[in-house]
């Protein structure tokens, strides 16, 4: 069993002590330059919510034709 952990420990070790890709994020600490209207949020929104109810939505919405055992 040690001979088995001594394998592995050879093998994976220099793989975890590789220096990996540092990520970082590209954050800002300016307000935006151009500020969203009214409408482009309510579109914004719109879209967001079409897209996270729309599918739960046509299924419900069609949920007797997929009880069908046909």
């Amino acid at each position: 069993m040690t001979g088995f952990l001594r394998t592995v420990a050879t093998r994976v070790a220099p793989a975890l002590r590789s220096p990996m890709a540092i990520q970082r994020a590209s954050l800002s600490s300016r307000p935006a330059k151009d500020k969203f209207g009214p409408v482009e949020t309510v579109i914004g929104l719109g879209m967001f919510s079409l897209a996270i109810l729309g599918p739960s939505g046509w299924v419900l919405a069609h949920l007797e034709e997929y009880k069908k055992k046909e």
